[in-house]
This record gives C-alpha cells, structure tokens and sequence, in this order.
C-alpha cells in the first residue's frame, strides 16, 4: 500500500481516546511509508490526522471542494491541498489517490463516504480493502447490524469481508495490507444467490 484514504470527521468528538486513535493511525501510517489522504480540513479528526502524520515525516495529500474551504478550513501545511469542484469529485480523486480505505469514528459525512466507496467495490468499480477502525466500540452497532444484513441475505458474506473492522490500527492495516479481493464472479454476485 503507497496510500490509504483515512475518512474522518471535522469534529473531535465527545472523549479524547478518538483524537488519541486518529493520532495513533497517522503516526502509524508515516512509520510505514504510507501516504495518507482524507478531507483535507485542519479541525476535528481530520486535523488531528494530517497534523500528526507531518509531524511525524508522513505524506499528507488532502482533498476538499472549493465550497468547503472556508467552512472546514483547508489545511494549509500538508504535503498538498487539492481543491475541487465537487464532493463527487473529491471522492472519486481520494479513491484514484489510494490503495486502501479506513473510517475512523465521525458522523454522517463519514459514514456517507465508507458507503460509498463499499458500495463501489460491489459495484467492481475497485478492488480494495475497506475498513473501520473501532476506537472504544464506536462502531460496535454499526457492525451488528451489517451481521445482521448478512444474516438477512442483503449483504453477501464475499461483500462483507470486504470491510475489516479492528480496533487497533496495527492490526487493521495489516489486514489491508494483506487484502486478497474475492474471484471476480463472487465479488459482483447478489446476497440472494447462493
């Protein structure tokens, strides 16, 4: 992996263990030689991993619509800002950028992303490896409920283990590292075929 595209929130949350995780995955990432892109902003998580990945030597490539500048406030001392015209173009430029998807803890807009780029790799639109980091059991119901989507047959297992879901980011990002897709024919496949 050369990148990994991080989705983090522009708000820092209730508890500082989500800013002390975001941290962690920056510092781990630039350990690693590995690029991080994500949002672009310099508050919330999003600021918290971009200034932790520069402070430790990292690369930081942020990506944020014109209309989103002020508002989330561009990050000026990244590696490179790229500024768009679209939130259809910043994601699809984060998902050209990137060899790996990780979602740590945030809101809607977060949410929204990991969506997408998921429902992108069903679609085969990419083969790579997703995944959400759980800091303190922020995502537990997220991920019973995919279970229980999987367990409904509206998720296909194949689908499912596309997202590793781990609470420590060493161990998340050997897991995508280690992303082996499902065969072509088992990746596009619907939940109802068995």
């Amino acid at each position: 992996m050369r990148r990994v595209c991080v989705y983090a929130g522009s708000n820092p949350g209730s508890r500082p263990v989500y800013a002390e995780a975001a941290a962690g995955l920056a510092t781990l990432l630039a350990e690693r030689g590995i690029g991080l892109v994500y949002g672009g902003g310099n508050v919330g998580l999003m600021g918290v991993l971009a200034d932790t990945a520069m402070a430790a030597g990292g690369e930081v490539i942020g990506v944020m619509p014109r209309a989103l500048i002020e508002r989330e406030i561009g990050h000026k001392g990244i590696t490179e800002l790229r500024v768009v015209e679209s939130m259809h173009e910043r994601k699809a430029q984060m998902a050209e950028l990137s060899d790996a998807f990780v979602a740590v803890p945030g809101g809607i807009g977060t949410l929204e992303e990991l969506f997408e780029i998921w429902t992108w790799s069903q679609l085969g639109l990419h083969r790579k490896g997703c995944g959400l980091l759980n800091v303190a059991g922020y995502y537990d119901g997220l991920v019973e409920f995919l279970d229980h989507a999987v367990g409904e047959r509206f998720v296909r297992p194949q689908q499912r283990g596309i997202l590793a879901v781990a609470s420590d980011p060493a161990e998340l990002l050997d897991r995508l590292a280690a992303f082996e897709p499902p065969a072509v024919g088992k990746w596009l496949e619907r939940p109802d075929q068995t």
